[in-house]
């Protein structure tokens, strides 16, 4: 738990560190290109850590708390500003400089997004082929006659070749009354089309996925109650398991739903002794066996430290999404397209309540998400990285004036009137716009703390 702690806390601050440098460097470009004058470029808030000034008078800082950073630019508005400089404040700038130089931090992620995807497409990205691998009795997907063994090759009009484009499509169609999904036999390749009647779909993404709520559970391969794996000084070495046991009961019960009934029951036995029966070279063995306690997501569940044998995914099912240096631009520009109008769509129907405010979180799930995809390998961080990035964009272009996308809505009432709103105007609305952001925040962690606790 504590190694788990410390992963996802530096790749948090490694990826929100990437993000924030992204985004101001974007604002301090631009800014130094229509002449503004930069005091100060720092990543991070606080007592700073690390500072120095570069030739160009701009003082370079890492603050202690990692959690944003800013660009301040000399400005008549709150600095004393000498008659030589005043030609190089923000505040003396057109409204056009001005809307570039605020626009450029999420114009930047936006950018860094395509970077990483780009980066990601030619590296290769290892996935999995969106096969079916159950459908529940009864559920919505049972009922628009979607079958095992089927390959879901369009959502609402979206190709899917993995599944991660198939999550995606369904999540963009949150709120719709139907969907329809086209499948592939992977037998005899006939496509057929399935219409999901959606109008009662209860999506609750800390409960369940979009696939698992429509009744819809991806082909995994077959899990063997034949351990594979046993962990070092854990209860179940110290009881005599090994590699190549079987496990067959269960303080007496057989398992007939195989490793997952095992894996679920075991939970159930936190400190406390409990009978496992073994085959071991045809010689059935009954162990005596005391679990650990461990957490696992805020729950108090007992521990073995073992693993079991699974077969391999087949080859047909596995796929490398990898594209060349040209059509891997054109494939990280739809990415990107894609998820910043999915992600507006999102902010719509939180506001029409098609999406419970239960959806949002925030920077603990975010760390959890970065120790994750990190863990996996370098470009699922790199994806990772470039989904951040967008939503980073897109939260600063909300209207809400402590924001970037405040300040352009500011400007852009000064383009329409001809004259700057009224300082008094500004500074309500500032107040206004971080009461705002507090609650968005607060809401954010709460459902973090929700999920983290079960």
């Amino acid at each position: 738990m504590i190694f788990e702690f410390i992963w996802n806390l530096a790749s948090f601050v490694i990826a929100l560190g990437i993000l924030v440098t992204v985004h101001e460097y974007g604002h301090f470009w631009v800014a130094r290109k229509n002449g503004v004058k930069v005091v100060r470029f720092s990543i991070g808030f606080g007592k700073a850590i690390w500072r120095k000034v570069g030739e160009d008078g701009t003082e370079y800082v890492v603050a202690m708390i990692p959690l944003g950073g800013y660009v301040k630019m000399l400005d008549e508005r709150v600095d004393n500003v000498a008659k030589h400089d005043k030609a190089k404040t923000f505040s003396s700038k057109s409204v056009y400089q001005r809307i570039a130089i605020v626009a450029a931090g999420p114009l930047a992620n936006f950018a860094f997004a395509i970077c990483a995807f780009y980066l990601m497409f030619l590296i290769g990205v290892p996935s999995i082929k969106p096969i079916i691998g159950n459908i529940a009795s009864e559920s919505i997907a049972a009922n628009a006659e979607l079958t095992n063994n089927h390959e879901i090759v369009e959502v609402a009009g979206k190709a899917t070749i993995d599944w991660q484009e198939v999550n995606l499509a369904l999540v963009g169609e949150i709120g719709s009354n139907s969907i329809v999904i086209k499948a592939k036999n992977t037998e005899n390749q006939l496509v057929s089309t399935h219409t999901l009647n959606t109008t009662r779909w209860q999506f609750s993404p800390e409960k369940a996925s979009a696939l698992t709520s429509l009744g819809i559970s991806p082909f995994r391969p077959e899990v063997h109650n034949t351990l594979a794996k046993i962990a070092k000084d854990s209860p179940a070495e110290q009881a005599g398991l090994e590699v190549g046991d079987t496990l067959i009961a269960l303080n007496g019960e057989v398992l007939k739903s195989g490793w997952l009934d095992f894996s679920q029951k075991i939970k159930k036995y936190p400190e406390q002794q409990v009978s496992i029966t073994i085959n071991r070279f045809g010689i059935e063995r009954i162990l005596l066996i005391t679990p650990q306690t461990v957490d696992r997501d805020g729950e108090l569940v007992g521990y073995l430290g073992v693993s079991p044998t699974v077969d391999e995914f087949p080859e047909a099912y596995k796929i490398n999404i990898n594209y060349g240096v040209f059509t891997s631009l054109t494939e990280s520009v739809q990415r990107t397209w894609h998820l910043i109008t999915l992600s507006f769509d999102m902010i719509g129907k939180l506001i029409t309540g098609d999406v419970s405010v239960k959806n949002l979180s925030g920077p603990i799930a975010i760390a959890q998400g970065a120790g994750d995809s990190a863990g996996y390998g370098f470009v699922y961080f790199l994806g990772f990285l470039a989904l951040i990035s967008i939503n980073l964009g897109i939260i600063n272009l909300l209207p809400l004036p402590v924001l970037d996308g405040g300040h352009l809505l500011y400007y852009l009432i000064e383009l329409l009137t001809g004259k700057p709103v009224p300082e008094n105007v500004q500074e309500t609305g500032f107040k206004f716009g971080a009461l705002a952001l507090l609650a968005l925040m607060s809401i954010a962690l709460v459902n973090d703390f929700n999920r983290v606790l079960g």
